[in-house]
């Protein structure tokens, strides 16, 4: 009987660049790929015995899962930062990109500083940490918070999670978004970025992140929930849907709990149907934006051993699938995402399915129940 459904999302494990990555100066990013070419010590049997070894192109070491099918997707819509990927994934690709910003208009900080009550520091494009290098002792002299954005549709606003207050940013980031949607400008989203520390390359940010996303417009989520199917979101997937279509929700910190999250949902389910959708971030916000290869090889292993133990407790029925939003080769110069084509690795699906773009995923979730 089926009755539920699963889709893990690893944040930013991309398989290889898009055909259209030079558009983005992306041109040979290759996050997975270029991980097993320069770190020959990876092994990760337990995605192998899925076909990730052979969505790259790679030669295959262990025996294949009897219920595995595996393919690359590539993204319809415009664009590589989270939101754009996961509205995708849920069958919502955007026809026009978010707006960005190498720096926000001076009359909407202005109104923004008004309502709020307060200056920023800032407002460049910038990496998390070197604007915390460069800005946060100031911003402890003076308590004005950082306001800053990236090659992404973002509006991130930092504070010390002690001196200024963790619910005082929060607030503020709320404000942001009002002023935002209300002036309708169509950045994707506002992100609260707490960090604690005293003093330049001490300072690091906090699991007490939050994002506000603009909100979708009708996707699967929403249509299951229709059809009486319960949806619950792991991670950041609530921000990223602005709530919408989700009946329960269970933020995370890190990958760690997030896989907690997953083993407590899948071993006491709820009742009736329901489909489980978790984002995993720490490739993204620890090891890639910060290109360190050590580091996101590592994450890797600890999802790998993981799902190692969460394979014999799927069942006839069930369906699994594990994706990527985009890509953040920790190889590639900058910073920024990358544009990439993902690895879809599936337990559960019919031999059949021919899913080729990030928005087959919704489809095949709708198709479970069918």
């Amino acid at each position: 009987m089926k009755t539920r459904a699963l889709v893990i999302v690893l944040d930013s494990v991309g398989c290889g660049h898009a055909p259209d990555a030079a558009a983005y100066g992306d041109e040979g990013a290759d996050t997975l790929g270029h991980l097993f070419q320069r770190l020959p010590g990876l092994q990760l049997p337990n995605l192998a015995s899925l076909g990730l070894l052979e969505v790259l192109g790679l030669a295959a070491d262990v025996s294949p899962h009897p219920a595995a099918t595996h393919f690359r997707l590539t993204a319809r819509a415009a664009g590589k930062d989270t939101t754009t990927g996961h509205w995708e994934l849920m069958g919502l690709p955007l026809e026009q990109p978010f707006d960005t910003f190498p720096s926000f208009p001076a009359d909407l900080v202005a109104e923004l500083e008004a309502r709020s009550g307060t200056r920023f520091l800032g407002n460049v494009a910038a990496s998390g940490t070197d604007i915390l290098n460069q800005l946060g002792e100031e911003h402890l002299r003076t308590g004005h918070p950082i306001l800053y954005t990236s090659a992404d549709s973002v509006l991130q606003i930092a504070a010390h999670e002690e001196r200024f207050g963790l619910q005082r940013l929060w607030d503020l980031c709320k404000t942001a978004r009002s002023l935002l949607d209300e002036r309708g400008i169509r950045i994707g989203r506002v992100i609260a970025r707490p960090f604690l520390g005293t003093c330049a390359n001490d300072f690091r940010r906090t699991g007490n992140r939050h994002d506000y996303s603009i909100a979708p417009q009708d996707t699967v989520l929403n249509r299951l929930q229709r059809s009486g199917i319960r949806t619950i979101g792991v991670g950041k997937i609530s921000d990223i849907f602005a709530g919408s279509g989700l009946d329960d929700s269970h933020p995370t910190a890190s990958n760690a709990e997030g896989m907690a999250a997953i083993d407590r949902l899948w071993d006491s389910p709820p009742p009736g149907p329901h489909f489980i959708f978790a984002n995993l971030v720490d490739f993204d916000s620890l090891y890639g934006h910060r290109r360190d290869p050590q580091g996101y090889a590592g994450c890797l292993r600890e999802f790998d051993a993981w799902l190692g133990s969460f394979f014999p407790r799927i069942s006839p029925g069930d369906l699994v699938l594990i994706t990527a939003d985009h890509g953040n080769d920790p190889y590639h110069p900058g910073t920024d995402h990358t544009r990439e084509q993902v690895p879809l690795l599936a337990l559960g699906l019919d031999h059949s399915a021919r899913p080729r773009v990030f928005s087959d995923v919704a489809r095949l979730v709708e198709a479970h129940w069918t």
